[in-house]
């Protein structure tokens, strides 16, 4: 069975707004919610980026049944992975098991804040690898030191972890990528309705098969609205930057460099490749591209703040039926 999550975008509301978010979703019959972790909005028009890990742990004390993820956390820069690991096994015990933690080797837009630079994507790759590895060491609890080629860990240890083991999601694309990455990860997390990512996945040695012990958990902006022109302005105005794609945008580094690389994208380029307005079938369509795919998770993205809560009090409900049906 599919399961269909809510997203909560820390880039687009504040954290107050963000935890009431996801206790609706919860409501609403949501089965899970996954968080942006930035440290800036890709346009200042978004204008937000609360600390994501804050906001999870106030929406595990706020629900009950919602499964949490991070989407993703990048533990290799702006984040040592040791702290990762640290926070990941907090949120787990306060969630009561409901976390699971979602990786990738991160965006210069986050992770060049704190001065050290942009690697190149393999070195990056390479990174992710042994920051797994070292969250993988401190979730054992035992004592760990660690001398590799990126980090170093000096007599750690993890005091306060769940008793069942913490899943790892991890986001890949390429093919480098999911040979080298897959066989670290419990679960496959990607942007894009590629049935080519799931089937890499699942030939390579090592890696945990999707449909049986592992999730691919994928995710889709939408943007539900009264009227198709209000959706499409909208969109326009808070997502005209998804368009670029991963190789482009992960190398962007301010609000300003995404503002200029968009800005001859126009509204109807936008609602070209986001589902705009308030028919619920073409948000279905659009979404049944993942679980044909082979995705057995999907987070739907509902763009900008000032519609949220009407999605979430008027759309969510029978769009979830909709979903649910047509995915059988």
């Amino acid at each position: 069975m599919t399961s269909f999550g809510y997203t909560l975008m820390t880039e687009q509301s504040g954290p107050r707004e963000l935890v009431g978010y996801a206790v609706d979703a919860e409501r609403r019959g949501f089965d899970f919610a996954v968080s942006s972790d930035h440290f800036s909005p890709w346009l200042t028009e978004q204008g937000h980026a609360p600390y994501a890990w804050t906001v999870l742990g106030a929406v595990a004390h706020a629900t009950s049944r919602l499964g949490l993820m991070t989407y993703v956390t990048c533990p290799t820069m702006r984040y040592h992975p040791a702290v990762v690991a640290q926070k990941a096994a907090t949120l787990a015990l306060l969630s009561e098991n409901r976390f699971t933690l979602g990786l990738g080797a991160g965006e210069s837009l986050n992770e060049h804040v704190v001065g050290e630079g942009w690697p190149g994507v393999d070195t990056r790759h390479l990174m992710l690898a042994e920051a797994i590895e070292i969250i993988r060491e401190l979730h054992t609890g035992e004592l760990v030191d660690h001398r590799g080629e990126y980090y170093e860990v000096d007599s750690a240890r993890i005091w306060d972890l769940p008793e069942q083991p913490l899943g790892i999601g991890v986001a890949v694309a390429g093919e480098r990528a999911i040979q080298a990455l897959a066989p670290l990860a419990d679960h496959l997390v990607a942007v894009e309705p590629s049935a080519e990512i799931v089937d890499r996945w699942n030939a390579t040695e090592g890696a945990p098969r999707i449909g049986e012990q592992a999730r691919a958990v994928g995710q889709i902006p939408i943007c539900w609205a009264p009227t198709g022109e209000e959706g499409t302005q909208l969109a326009h105005e808070q997502f005209r930057w998804f368009g670029g794609g991963w190789s482009v945008n992960a190398d962007l580094p301010t609000p300003a460099g995404f503002a200029a690389a968009s800005q001859f994208v126009r509204p109807e380029d936008v609602a070209g490749s986001i589902p705009c307005g308030p028919d619920l079938d073409a948000i279905v369509e659009a979404v049944s591209a993942y679980w044909k795919a082979g995705f057995t998770d999907i987070a739907l993205v509902q763009v900008g703040d000032r519609l949220q809560q009407r999605f979430l009090d008027e759309a969510a409900e029978p769009l979830l039926e909709k979903l649910r049906t047509a995915a059988g």
